[in-house]
């Protein structure tokens, strides 16, 4: 990973944080988004510390807010030329519907459009045969998508919009590999298991106390990292695109992840909703 650059988005915590730390030990510069100032500048110094021969660096914005996603885009093409690995990993999960200034449901709009709009406004400087690796989940599979209802108006539940969203990206992933199939550049998504980290931490009630008792069973952020940091370096995914991957295995995401017609409906709806060309 020398000279590489790596951007990452909810990289101040969690398997982000491991992947930040773990790829600029290996070379690269990192780039990431970053919620709070504090934060983002305490993870400058570890990643200086892990390599400090690169200009690590990171850009604030609330990915929850379609302008701050763009404007964060605008501000990483402006650090860096050349992208060569790029890092969705930005996630959320909420007690109760949420609806953002833009009136989008909050966990569609942290865990997809995100994603979406991001990527499509580094697409212009990814670099030849660059890797698009997106944190999807295993939640998917028990999820099923409204197009017609993505905001959640109907029957709201925290696990049942953090599922469809994560079958969002594994949708999303599907449809961008298939275009950018001539380019070079592989869009693949990760399921990390279920990982102790501060992902839960903003619920309340009954979530708090059921994200609090199911950290007792999960595994460390470096295990769960350990799929994203492979499918971001390693030479044995090279050239491949379109996963969805566990444990350094290809896995087949559900019917319902796998249909490419729900594929290409979503990404319009998403380029609509996010004002980009389809």
């Amino acid at each position: 990973m020398d000279g590489k650059t790596v951007v990452i988005t909810g990289a101040t915590s969690g398997i982000g944080e491991v992947a930040a730390e773990s790829l600029a030990r290996a070379g690269a510069r990192i780039l990431f988004v970053a919620r709070s100032e504090a934060k983002g500048r305490a993870l400058v110094s570890r990643l200086i510390r892990a390599n400090p021969d690169a200009a690590h660096d990171f850009v604030l914005a609330d990915l929850s807010v379609l302008a701050e996603m763009k404007s964060a885009a605008r501000s990483l093409i402006g650090k860096a030329t050349k992208i060569d690995v790029l890092i969705n990993n930005a996630g959320a999960i909420f007690d109760r519907r949420e609806v953002t200034v833009d009136g989008l449901e909050r966990t569609f709009a942290v865990n997809h459009v995100a994603y979406f709009v991001v990527t499509e406004l580094l697409l212009p400087v990814l670099s030849p045969q660059a890797r698009i690796v997106s944190t999807a989940s295993a939640a998917h599979g028990f999820a099923r998508l409204d197009l017609d209802d993505l905001q959640t108006v109907q029957g709201y539940s925290a696990f049942g919009a953090y599922g469809r969203s994560k079958l969002c990206n594994i949708l999303w992933t599907g449809e961008l590999a298939r275009r950018l199939s001539s380019t070079g550049v592989t869009a693949n998504c990760v399921h990390p298991g279920g990982v102790n980290t501060g992902f839960g931490d903003n619920a309340k009630g009954w979530l708090k106390s059921v994200m609090a008792l199911g950290k007792r069973f999960m595994i460390t952020p470096a295990q769960g990292a350990d799929t994203l940091i492979w499918l971001a370096t390693s030479s044995e995914v090279a050239g491949r695109t379109g996963g969805y991957w566990s444990r350094r295995r290809l896995l087949t995401p559900s019917a319902a992840a796998r249909d490419p017609a729900t594929a290409r409906r979503l990404w319009l709806a998403s380029a609509d909703i996010a004002g980009l060309a389809a």
